[in-house]
């Protein structure tokens, strides 16, 4: 018996379709167009996923060296003294209390 495909083959097509919604051009109308630009977007996103740790994590570091800076303190004396006494606040925590709560912060460092 002959296998007919043109159900399943609609339905993938307008899963793609679906999921490049809002872009431009022959992106969303094409069935290939789409599909090259589906798979870039999903490289983009894998690899922004891994970017997007890297730059908040640089932009912890900068409001905590910020707020050392305030005390007279360098960033990595802070840190240092930090590991020393066992205080184990992630540096998200810090930026947080450096830029909402500078009175805890200088508590802190001292």
């Amino acid at each position: 018996m002959r296998v007919k495909r043109g159900k399943t083959t609609r339905k993938k097509h307008k899963k793609i379709l679906k999921q490049v919604k809002g872009m431009s051009h022959a992106r969303t109308s094409s069935i290939k167009g789409a599909k090259e630009a589906l798979l870039k977007s999903m490289s983009y996103s894998y690899r922004d996923r891994r970017t997007k740790k890297r730059d908040f994590r640089k932009l912890w570091i900068i409001r905590i060296s910020a707020g050392c800076k305030e005390n007279g303190v360098r960033y990595s004396e802070f840190i240092k003294s930090l590991k020393d006494r066992n205080i184990e606040l992630d540096r998200k925590i810090l930026a947080d209390l450096a830029a909402t709560e500078p009175n805890v912060f200088k508590k802190l460092i001292k």
